[in-house]
């Protein structure tokens, strides 16, 4: 997994040069809104940035269902807005060609409103023009809202690199009606992506070696979001599905978006990245795979394999049960993969070992390791009690 040299963070935080153990760093967005019919306040938002001219990309399915009153709200506040269309994933040609597009329409932030690509991308242009970015994610099935990062695809959706940047998003709005109204899968993906959080700063904060992305020691503050983080999620977590299922606003709900979206955010960025998504990106060089499920879902079973990896089998099943309670994936039937599969498994391992974090993990990672680690986890899937994830996983199997 290639790193953009655009903006280098270790080189201003952590300079190998400069004689002395890294800083500890925390990275946030400086206003976070989360709330049930705050889409239509993004136009006042903006006063905080003095904006009056925006670019907003949107994702295809968000410009049919939040267009109009996005739009509309923008337009009460006095703000007029340039609209391009995301075309699906975050590709260096797709980024370049809304750059290109908006820098001859003189805006002065650009908001991106969609799914964790989308929002990706939209950080990208604004890097790029030198003005600030407003989140709206219209899905809480990812941690992508509040970085200061951007992850890279291929046309195809194969994961190819990553690019940060010196700016976190200047706002993030999230609309709960909004996410209590998508599909109930791209909630429980979400939680998928964020009970990584814990286990993955967990073991940066273990490891005196390991490093977050911007190459700085991970903060008690980030590590300490990340638990606070599962533990939302355990506690909250079939209640916050069952809400959405009934396209319910809730306080599960509410609690949920923030740990998949804030709490998750926050934690992952300044407390560490390590195995689990190592193993998780790595499963989008399978095409059936990265065609058919979502981030979390590969996250999902990174964790699982990452737990494996630290020899933590009595935690791996509690994350499993929970996993399957809410209907995310705990074995590789459930990616369309075989144990017996072994050129898949073999790519995944040996792709595990170009993420860039996977060195944060406290011990030597060979591809042998991860695929032992990712069988073993698999093996745990398996003898979870059928009445646990059989009808949870219903979502999956539509």
């Amino acid at each position: 997994m290639e790193v953009s040299t655009g903006y280098l963070p270790q080189a201003v935080f952590a300079p190998a040069d400069q004689g002395h153990p890294a800083p500890r760093v925390f990275i946030s967005p400086q206003r976070y809104i989360q709330g049930r019919g705050v889409l239509r306040s993004v136009g006042r938002y903006l006063s905080l940035l003095q904006a009056k001219r925006a670019g907003l990309l949107m994702s295809q399915r968000s410009s049919r269902n939040e267009g109009d009153l996005l739009l509309a709200g923008l337009r009460s506040a006095g703000v007029d807005a340039v609209v391009s269309t995301f075309q699906g994933e975050c590709t260096t040609d797709e980024i370049t060609a809304h750059t290109t597009a908006f820098s001859k329409e003189r805006i002065d932030c650009v908001i991106a409103a969609g799914g964790g690509k989308c929002i990706d991308t939209g950080k990208a242009i604004a890097f790029r023009l030198g003005i600030p970015v407003v989140v709206v994610p219209t899905l809480a099935s990812n941690d992508a809202p509040c970085s200061a990062l951007s992850v890279l695809y291929s046309p195809e959706g194969i994961s190819q690199g990553v690019e940060f940047y010196p700016n976190s998003p200047a706002i993030v709005v999230v609309d709960t009606d909004i996410i209590a109204a998508a599909p109930e899968r791209y909630l429980v993906a979400g939680m998928g992506d964020a009970m990584a959080t814990w286990y993955e700063a967990s073991v940066c904060l273990r490891n005196p070696a390991a490093v977050t992305t911007v190459g700085a020691r991970p903060t008690l503050a980030a590590c300490a979001i990340g638990e606070v983080c599962a533990h939302t999620l355990f506690q909250e977590g079939c209640a916050a599905a069952a809400a959405v299922a009934s396209k319910t606003v809730n306080d599960a709900l509410e609690s949920v978006v923030e740990a998949n979206t804030l709490l998750s955010g926050l934690g992952f960025e300044s407390g560490g990245l390590a195995g689990a998504h190592a193993v998780a990106q790595s499963y989008t060089a399978i095409p059936h795979v990265r065609a058919n499920y979502l981030h979390g879902e590969m996250v999902a079973m990174g964790t699982l394999a990452q737990l494996m990896m630290e020899s933590r089998p009595k935690e791996a099943t509690r994350v499993a049960e929970f996993f399957a309670a809410v209907g995310l994936p705990i074995h590789l039937g459930q990616l369309s993969l075989s144990s017996s599969d072994t050129q898949a498994l073999e790519i995944v391992s040996e792709a595990s070992l170009g993420f860039p974090f996977v060195g944060n993990m406290p011990m030597k990672i060979t591809p042998e390791f991860v695929k032992s680690a990712i069988l073993d986890a698999h093996h745990l899937g398996l003898s979870i009690p059928e009445q646990i994830g059989d009808s949870a996983y219903r979502h999956l199997q539509g």
